[in-house]
């Protein structure tokens, strides 16, 4: 076990699953205790739920169903790490990625997408915000995606959502830089997730491997590269580096 955040309490929004999953995972081995928040606690992929796993590694944990779009959630899931000692490492995590022809995109699904991936985003990061700013500091970490530093078809509204959590962080930084506390995007690309492989058929179908084609390290990324590029963000090794966009993606952007 490492000890990049021994004494920290992490908050991992949809850390049930993915990319979630494994950051929860790796902040418990560096020392982390982790709230997992999320709509279901059993994980998409199979296994033990993560918060069991967080605890068989030594650490303390709590699993809060938490839909991100409800305040009331939200606040349960920060009272959980309350109890812990306060959060200070937030990954803004949770989301939902569809496409859609532009012309027949529908205003339900237009909301759908803004309220999961970007009005949530807001209001989680501000409960976390508010407690760090009292506890003297902490790291929020956005998930963007590198459909918020480019649009692509046929992902208008979400590019459009992505690209407002990256420009949330930019602002973010600079207002709460002065009271201790970062903020960060990260930006994967083409990740192997539940998500991507069933609900959105990319990886190991046509699609992906079309994609295959434009990233340089010749694979698509995997949960852990970006939970390891979270632990970065979360940790003092990041100690000066807010308001930065960070690319996980094998090369694939390359801006």
């Amino acid at each position: 076990m490492g000890s990049l955040l021994e004494g920290k309490v992490a908050v991992v929004t949809g850390g049930s699953s993915g990319i979630g999953r494994a950051t929860s995972l790796l902040f418990a081995e560096e020392g982390a205790d982790v709230v997992v928040a999320d709509l279901q606690r059993e994980p998409r992929e199979g296994g033990e739920p993560t918060d069991d796993l967080v605890r068989a590694a030594g650490r303390q944990s709590r699993y809060v169903r938490c839909d991100v779009t409800s305040q009331a959630d939200v606040e349960q899931a920060m009272a959980a790490a309350d109890e812990l000692g306060g959060v200070d490492v937030l990954l803004n995590n949770a989301g939902i990625f569809f496409g859609g022809d532009f012309l027949e995109t529908t205003e339900a699904e237009y909301d759908r997408m803004m309220d999961v991936n970007v009005k949530s985003v807001f209001f989680v990061a501000q409960a976390a915000a508010r407690r760090m700013v009292a506890k003297g500091g902490g790291s929020i970490i956005n998930l963007s995606s590198i459909a918020g530093l480019q649009g692509m078809a046929p992902f208008t509204t979400y590019c459009m959502a992505k690209g407002a959590v990256r420009l949330m962080t930019y602002s973010l930084a600079q207002e709460l830089g002065p009271r201790n506390v970062r903020v960060n995007a990260l930006h994967p690309g083409v990740i192997g997730t539940t998500m991507t492989m069933k609900d959105v058929p990319v990886v190991g179908h046509e699609l992906g491997e079309v994609l295959l084609q434009t990233i340089p390290m010749g694979r698509h990324g995997k949960p852990e590269d970006v939970a390891r590029a979270a632990l970065y963000l979360a940790s003092d090794l990041s100690g000066y580096v807010s308001g930065d966009s960070l690319r996980v993606d094998g090369g694939m952007m390359r801006i």
